[in-house]
């Protein structure tokens, strides 16, 4: 069985506010009564006094009880023994009281209780006793004590009309406290149900969706990090879109690559198979099919490293490398690919200097970074440096190229993204995932890089490795 969160929240605001009244009203009642019953006692015991200060003298004691019978107040004189004093009863009645707190009295203390007792109706009333020890007074022994008693009646009439009006101020305050409830109930539940609507759109698919709130409480802050949440999966949405698109060239690209070389392996292998090729042009052709074959396997291969780089399946093997000899080495590799498109390569170090990296995955940054540049540069100078700094050292790959504008700056780190697919060149590999590997293992070395780049002016890349002790 459902019971709606509406009518929950309100039964909850209406209990809570019920019982702070309910309460309230018999706390207030209480301390009325009592404080009624404490104020009698003290009038009672102050008659007591004024009893015990005319010495217990007959006329005085006949005057008293003339007074204060008119307010229906009653009094006994008792002697130590209990016995009564006064008033005067017949000699056949003896009279002789002895109260439980007999002790207390003898020791000075005033004793007052409440107690119910038959009227000369028989009706059952409750009345107020007070008890008032008094001493001789040249030898300060116990002499007995004064009982002064009043009925509470009037208090009861109080406490009825005190009832009476606190049950109409109750009944007042649950109707608007009932009111109050219902419009409370209803502002939270309208703010629920406005992340509620908020939540079916985003399962809809409308990823726009945002809420107001003014941090004023938990709700509003659930308001304000569902709309993070919403700004996260959409991001998160559109970042699937845009890899899928990237995907998709890749593979349109990868099976264009793939399809070239394998179409040229398989006519070059039916040539041989049928004997189509002179002998002459035999070790060409299983030279061209080596080339197109290792071609095959460098796309496959950066794919697999770029996930295994991603996957932190590999493990560096860290060294203070000279940089030097790995720029000479560089030089020499890369030299004959600059060439083939009219670009000069130039490798310097200031003075000799070490790079803490691990020596494949730094030469393969290396190598990674020049080849972007000579894809796209003609006729131009690249030129890669290498500086010591406070924290490290810094490698510098600066190209006199096309550039790139701000927007592809921004997706140059993103897989399968070519800056510009005109020049995709496959003596090159390219496939879109050189800068995506070179930013994972910059990552694994705890390195930064950088990019600056004007169009038509060139680019270039910034890479800082820390000193070991910077780790």
């Amino acid at each position: 069985m459902k019971f709606p969160y509406f009518y929950q929240l309100m039964l909850g605001f209406l209990s809570v506010i019920i019982m702070i009244l309910t309460i309230s009203v018999f706390s207030i009642v209480l301390f009325a009564r009592n404080t009624a019953i404490k104020g009698t006692e003290n009038r009672l015991f102050s008659y007591a006094e004024s009893i015990v200060d005319v010495n217990l003298s007959s006329d005085q004691l006949s005057n008293f009880q003339s007074l204060l019978g008119n307010q229906g107040v009653t009094f006994f004189v008792f002697d130590n023994d209990g016995h009564l004093i006064f008033p005067d009863l017949p000699d056949n009645i003896e009279t002789r009281v002895v109260p439980d707190e007999e002790d207390r009295l003898q020791s000075g203390e005033r004793v007052s209780l409440t107690t119910e007792q038959a009227d000369l109706y028989g009706n059952p009333r409750e009345t107020a006793y007070v008890y008032l020890p008094y001493f001789n007074k040249s030898t300060s022994d116990y002499s007995g004590f004064v009982a002064v008693s009043a009925p509470v009646s009037q208090i009861e009439r109080q406490m009825s009309e005190l009832k009476r009006n606190l049950f109409n101020a109750f009944l007042i305050s649950t109707v608007i406290a009932i009111i109050m409830s219902f419009i409370f109930a209803r502002y939270q539940v309208k703010r629920v149900n406005r992340l509620r609507q908020a939540a079916h759109m985003v399962a809809e698919g409308d990823y726009d969706v945002r809420l107001s709130h003014k941090d004023r409480d938990e709700i509003d802050n659930l308001s304000q990090d569902f709309n993070k949440m919403i700004q996260a999966l959409d991001m998160s949405r559109q970042e699937v879109a845009r890899q899928e698109d990237r995907r998709k060239t890749f593979m349109q690209d990868a099976a264009h690559e793939m399809r070239t070389p394998l179409t040229t392996i398989n006519g070059l292998l039916e040539g041989l198979e049928y004997d189509v090729i002179p002998e002459s042009q035999r070790l060409r052709s299983i030279k061209l099919m080596r080339k197109e074959t290792k071609r095959l396997i460098r796309l496959v291969n950066e794919n697999l490293d770029y996930e295994n780089i991603r996957s932190n399946r590999i493990m560096l093997n860290k060294h203070a490398l000279p940089l030097t000899e790995i720029f000479e080495e560089i030089q020499e590799q890369m030299k004959s690919l600059a060439e083939s498109s009219n670009n000069t390569l130039q490798l310097s170090v200031e003075e000799p200097i070490t790079v803490f990296a691990d020596y494949d995955r730094f030469k393969q940054i290396l190598v990674n970074l020049i080849k972007n540049a000579i894809q796209f540069t003609n006729n131009g100078l690249i030129t890669v440096t290498g500086i010591k700094t406070h924290q490290g050292t810094q490698i510098r790959i600066q190209d006199s190229g096309i550039g790139m504008t701000e927007d592809q700056l921004k997706n140059i780190w993103d897989r399968y993204y070519k800056a510009d697919i005109s020049r995709t060149n496959t003596k090159f590999g390219e496939s879109g995932l050189g800068l995506s590997i070179v930013q994972q293992l910059v990552a694994l070395h705890e390195a930064s890089i950088s990019v600056d780049s004007t169009p038509e002016k060139g680019t270039i890349f910034t890479i800082d490795f820390p000193d070991p002790e910077k780790n």
